[in-house]
């Protein structure tokens, strides 16, 4: 690959016990020798595509989905063991696994942490039981508690944790005392997310559920606490949505905002290759009888413009706490930032929502707070 000299590689498995009534991502349930079949195409896959990518120093894998912890220790010994065998897996490459309560146990976990998984990433959502089954999760809180234990006695030193806020029925103080309880176990990495009601899912064909939802002003609050308690806690904010004792931020995630190529395997994986965007086939019964086409063979396969990646440059820099370099945009484009988006950077600039401190174009406070709307002018 011209000009590539590392790759990070997303792997998906999309299966869970029970769809959750908010996910809207390519997720389902099935049984027991369907997922063996597609453990079988995946390993085809991941043969396959690592010929591609020969000799390129691999920084990250991330195994998400899904629910990963669904596969049997096995399964995933395997899979791992297919990676290595097939990609130039660094030494210190970070990996991750996510995985839900109600899935893991104690022989998963060392298993994971045996094959060289270095990170683990936990789907808690809410520490309140109630939200919990709002939600459609399977687990309580108490199991969570025991797989955080599990994890650490088998070595885990990286544990990511996802929150959600603005969750039906959730008040104020419960997500602030979801926070304290979360933070009290000083896992490595949070990520909190506010809920978003995708359509076509179960919340959002339910009226009940809609008017269970925290108003506008709660929400606020919910966010505004996220930033103050994760920051006495010790937790450096260095993206909108996520947080990091230091040194712990997530390599694979600042990987995709800082747009380092990507490999993605798996039913529907994304990819971000050679200067081209592609993604894999989204129907399960296709996708088992051919895992893998030639990239350039694939129907939304696309060589990503030069304004299409200065646009990439901008909403992806933007989205960290520390911004972007505008000599690092004008050396990587041969056109000064100012000459591109002068009139957007200019307007938000008078309205306090942009700011540059010598090299460093970023986001204040309250530009991230209405990030997305400042995005969208960023398209060219």
């Amino acid at each position: 690959m011209k000009g590539c000299s590392m790759l990070e590689l997303y792997i998906h498995i999309p299966f869970c016990i029970r769809k959750c009534n908010y996910c809207d991502f390519l997720s389902f349930p099935e049984t027991e020798s369907r997922i063996a079949q597609y453990c079988h195409a995946l390993k085809e896959e991941i043969k396959r595509t690592g010929d591609q990518a020969e000799g390129i120093g691999v920084r990250s894998v991330f195994i998400g989905g899904g629910t990963p912890s669904i596969l049997e220790a096995e399964q995933i010994t395997e899979i791992m063991t297919c990676i290595r065998n097939n990609f130039s897996i660094e030494k210190n490459a970070e990996i991750t696994i996510e995985s839900n309560p109600g899935t893991l146990n104690a022989e998963k976990l060392n298993c994971y942490h045996e094959l060289g998984i270095n990170r683990l990433s936990i789907g808690l959502q809410s520490t309140d039981d109630d939200c919990l089954r709002r939600l459609g999760r399977i687990h309580t809180f108490q199991e969570f508690e025991k797989n955080y234990e599990q994890a650490r006695k088998s070595g885990f030193q990286n544990i990511n944790i996802d929150l959600m806020s603005g969750l039906p029925g959730q008040s104020l103080r419960g997500y602030e005392d979801t926070l304290n309880r979360v933070t009290e176990l000083k896992p490595e990495h949070i990520s909190s997310y506010s809920l978003i009601i995708e359509e076509g899912t179960p919340f959002y064909k339910s009226d009940s559920v809609l008017q269970q939802l925290p108003d506008e002003d709660t929400e606020r609050k919910m966010y505004e606490r996220t930033k103050e308690i994760l920051a006495q806690q010790g937790y450096e904010r260095y993206e909108i949505s996520n947080y990091a004792r230091q040194g712990r931020e997530c390599i694979h995630n600042l990987g995709y905002w800082e747009q380092v190529p990507y490999l993605g395997m798996g039913l529907g994986a994304s990819s971000f290759y050679n200067g081209a965007r592609f993604s894999n086939e989204r129907n399960f019964r296709k996708y088992l009888s051919t895992p893998y086409l030639p990239f350039e063979h694939r129907e939304d396969y696309v060589q990503v413009s030069r304004e299409e990646q200065m646009e990439d440059t901008m909403i992806f820099g933007l989205r960290k706490m520390k911004g972007i370099s505008v000599s690092e945009f004008e050396r990587e484009f041969g056109t000064p930032i100012w000459e591109m988006y002068g009139s957007v950077i200019e307007r938000y600039s008078n309205l306090g929502l942009l700011i540059q401190e010598g090299d460093v174009l970023r986001l204040t406070d309250a530009g991230i707070d209405v990030s997305n709307r400042i995005f969208e002018d960023f398209i060219l």
